[in-house]
């Protein structure tokens, strides 16, 4: 702006004073040597003016030659970082379209030059792993993780890569590295439930569970199935061991869990094994007469044995008011079966198949009728079973 206002200046000044130099052009004599100039003061500011732009013309041209010269010594690398760039950007479009074979070559070639390295290199990793070809997918991600920043986002790669591989051992090496707590993030929570799961290391899991539920990872229905798996594998696991670890289990789980029924139905059966029976039975009729559920009803029919007359008649007992339950049929049919007493089981089995038609309970209704010589409507129930298929 100001260099503006300097020329607008200059030539108001030189629309001012040309008047004055046409009408007098004055004399100037220069003597150079033996050179000897003559001409007018008007013909001697023109030329210096002129002398004044080619001496600014070449000194424009000098500074461009020069900054050329300067320049090309960096010309190749600036070729290179955009030969990255197209590289990248073709590796990109070859990853949209799974085109795994072009999405390596492409993204490693970006690699070598690119902006973000470690990005190409885990892109170009992916695309190794989609095509089996674990040997590079492994070289590319020590490329990665040499950039410090990558460090937890290869570790955490890798793990995935392994674990879909089934190689579970190296995958759960890796995640131990990345030690998942409440301040992991979300992808290394997942891949911790995705591969204790696989290990079945359910005492990990449930360790994890109060960070998952806290964190929101897992919607709530996902949770809760779970939280059942969880508990459910643990609770076998220790009524296989000993009774110390079975009390040690139930303990574990909370007042609320502890008031679940398949978890009391777990306990019970565990119970028993452990020649608990007779709290096994309080416990599950106490249920059974509070809410009877098909877990209760299920360990209940596994708990009594064929002397436990008592805790038969008050099951009995409740007929009338569980005539509608197909759990409560199930059970005393399945009751009478233990005894041998075929009779009544397939009267039970027949009241529990009037409720509903199922494939197992027809087949159970066909050994009661078969035991009792029935053999035309025992294949009769089984041609029925059969449909259902």
């Amino acid at each position: 702006m100001i260099r503006a206002l300097v020329y607008l200046v200059i030539i108001l000044l030189g629309l001012c004073v040309s008047p004055f130099l046409v009408g007098n052009k004055g004399y100037l004599y220069l003597a150079i040597g033996e050179y000897q100039i003559e001409t007018s003061i008007f013909f001697a500011v023109i030329g210096l003016i002129i002398f004044y732009s080619l001496l600014q013309l070449v000194e424009f041209v000098m500074v461009w030659l020069f900054n050329l010269v300067l320049n090309s010594r960096y010309l190749p690398e600036r070729w290179r970082r955009n030969a990255a760039r197209k590289h990248t950007l073709l590796g990109a479009l070859a990853l949209a379209e799974e085109n795994w074979p072009a999405a390596e070559k492409a993204m490693a070639k970006g690699a070598e030059k690119g902006e973000i390295p470690a990005l190409n290199l885990l892109a170009a990793a992916r695309a190794a792993h989609h095509q089996n070809n674990f040997q590079s997918r492994d070289e590319y991600l020590a490329k990665a993780e040499l950039e410090p920043q990558a460090v937890k986002a290869v570790s955490t790669t890798r793990t995935r890569y392994l674990l879909q591989q089934g190689e579970l051992a190296a995958a759960r090496e890796e995640l131990d590295k990345l030690n998942p707590t409440s301040k992991s993030k979300f992808p290394v929570l997942k891949l911790a439930i995705e591969l204790y799961q696989a290990q079945q290391d359910w005492q990990a899991l449930k360790l994890l569970l109060p960070i998952i539920n806290k964190k929101h990872v897992l919607a709530d229905e996902q949770f809760q199935a779970l939280s059942l798996t969880t508990n459910t594998a643990l609770l076998n696991q220790a009524g296989l061991a000993n009774e110390q670890e079975l009390e040690k289990c139930w303990h574990w789980l909370t007042r609320a869990e502890r008031k679940q029924p398949e978890y009391i139905a777990l306990y019970a059966i565990g119970l028993n094994r452990f020649e608990r029976g007779d709290e096994a039975k309080k416990l599950l009729l106490k249920q059974v007469k509070a809410a009877p559920s098909a877990p209760i009803l299920q360990a209940l029919a596994e708990v009594i044995s064929p002397a436990d007359v008592e805790v038969k008649k008050q099951l009995l007992a409740l007929e009338t008011q569980y005539q509608d339950n197909l759990d409560y049929q199930v059970c005393l049919a399945k009751l009478y079966q233990k005894n041998h007493d075929f009779h009544q089981a397939k009267i039970w089995w027949q009241k529990a198949c009037y409720l509903k038609d199922d494939r197992d309970n027809l087949h159970a209704l066909a050994d009661a009728q078969e035991h009792l010589g029935e053999l035309n409507r025992a294949l009769q129930t089984r041609r029925n079973a059969a449909k259902l298929i």
